[in-house]
């Protein structure tokens, strides 16, 4: 599938791709270290109704953390809709056969979900190396999630291997110095190397991620525009992307889409910049 015109919008000022979904049932299983029970499904049907019904085009589907190593409703949802891509939670033993038979799925990437651990695996050892070199030869990207303050001590790693980065959720910064600490310089410093995008994603859990549960009242923007705005004139449109991370998990009382979308435009306000961080999705993930 090719890069789009803008035009083919339909009008529409809604991004073209989704970067940073979830979709999942009900009673898929959960792993050891979930951070949460989730209670409801949100199918890939849902999550297209719901774009359909807001002008998104194509959406990215991000390996469900509290499901650990189960891609499989994931890959079959693929499978069934060609507008959607999706990033893989994977062991890092994972042969080259699974990984080429995922690629042809639609899988594009692999999510390094290290959030909310307390030891980061060795990440420059042999069987991380070897996957992270296959990732590299499929032409995928490494999708990271983790604490801000934890970045760096990822980042290095992967940025030795040269593969492609994608950093998500605006690299979950430090809340009390959203813009100085150091997981924002890491960032930063990847993005000026080369070969690395970030995801302003999900800015509703920049206060922190117990704050669903500590403070599910609380302010819930003010950090997401704080380092959207650094992030525009730091890195540009052509290293950026945008999702919604819907459905919302733990937030879904207070996030709906129309929100994030309406997020998106107040974190961008220039709609040419908007439409060049969609060209940028359509080149990564759908080209």
């Amino acid at each position: 599938m090719g890069e789009r015109g803008i035009t083919d919008n339909g009008g529409s000022d809604a991004p073209f791709v989704d970067s940073h979904a979830h979709i999942f049932l009900q009673d898929m299983p959960l792993s050891s270290e979930a951070w949460t029970q989730i209670d409801y499904g949100f199918t890939a049907e849902d999550l297209l109704a719901l774009m359909d019904a807001h002008g998104v085009h194509f959406a990215v589907i991000s390996g469900l953390s509290i499901s650990g190593f189960y891609n499989d409703y994931m890959i079959r949802a693929l499978r069934r809709h060609r507008r959607l891509r999706g990033t893989a939670i994977v062991p890092p033993e994972t042969d080259l056969y699974a990984l080429e038979r995922m690629n042809a799925d639609g899988i594009v990437g692999i999510r390094l979900q290290l959030a909310r651990q307390e030891q980061l695996p060795d990440l420059r050892g042999d069987a991380y190396r070897m996957l992270f070199r296959r990732v590299r030869d499929l032409g995928w990207h490494v999708h990271v999630a983790i604490e801000g303050p934890c970045l760096r001590a990822v980042l290095e790693p992967l940025l030795e291997t040269g593969v492609n980065i994608v950093v998500d959720h605006f690299g979950h910064p430090d809340p009390a110095d959203p813009l100085g600490c150091d997981g924002q310089r890491a960032m930063l410093e990847a993005v000026d190397r080369g070969h690395t995008w970030v995801k302003m994603s999900g800015g509703f859990r920049l206060p922190g991620t117990d704050a669903w549960r500590t403070d599910p009242d609380g302010d819930i923007d003010s950090i997401a525009q704080l380092v959207a705005g650094s992030l525009l004139g730091r890195v540009g449109p052509d290293r950026l992307l945008w999702g919604s991370d819907a459905p919302f998990v733990g937030y879904e009382r207070r996030v709906t889409y129309g929100r994030v979308l309406a997020s998106f435009r107040d974190w961008v306000p220039d709609p040419l910049m908007r439409a060049e961080i969609s060209r940028t999705a359509l080149r990564l993930y759908f080209s």
